[in-house]
């Protein structure tokens, strides 16, 4: 029976940008041929279950899965605006350094450095000088055309 809304769907996957790099797969063997298994050597990389209709996965991912049925493979292609959105300078905010230094406490401050709003909505540090420090708040993949290879294993 195809995909419906509500349904249980298990998948494996593998997520890439469109010049091929993996940014996140189910199959622990890409994992290591792509060198997240060296990023994140604790995870275990297992196949992904997604009750459709939730906000758990991307929109567009859900919206693929949709009409598929159990044992289908296929390759789809997100882009920006069904998947992270596009890419902002809006979410970018200067803040002030002896300030965010006291947020961070012991945390030496250093581009790259991940922080969190009160609310929850993650940032990385992209830069800093002797009086300010730059967050960027757009998701990683955001503006990112996202290519998944899928393969339904099970539909509940």
């Amino acid at each position: 029976m195809p995909i419906t809304e509500g349904d249980e769907v298990t998948i494996s996957y593998v997520g890439q940008l469109e010049d091929g790099t993996v940014f996140d797969t189910s199959d622990r063997d890409v994992a290591l041929e792509s060198g997240l298994l060296d990023a994140e050597p604790d995870r275990a990389y297992e196949p992904l279950t997604i009750d459709i209709g939730d906000d758990d996965v991307i929109p567009g991912l859900q919206e693929a899965l949709i009409g598929m049925e159990e044992g289908a493979e296929t390759t789809v292609q997100i882009g920006p605006e069904a998947a992270y959105g596009e890419y902002s300078e809006d979410r970018i905010a200067d803040y002030d350094r002896e300030s965010f230094e006291e947020m961070i406490g012991d945390h030496e401050l250093e581009e790259g450095f991940r922080v969190e709003t009160d609310e929850g909505l993650p940032g990385e540090v992209t830069g800093f000088d002797e009086e300010t420090v730059t967050v960027d708040f757009n998701h990683e993949l955001a503006g990112e055309t996202l290519v998944f290879e899928l393969e339904i294993l099970d539909v509940a």
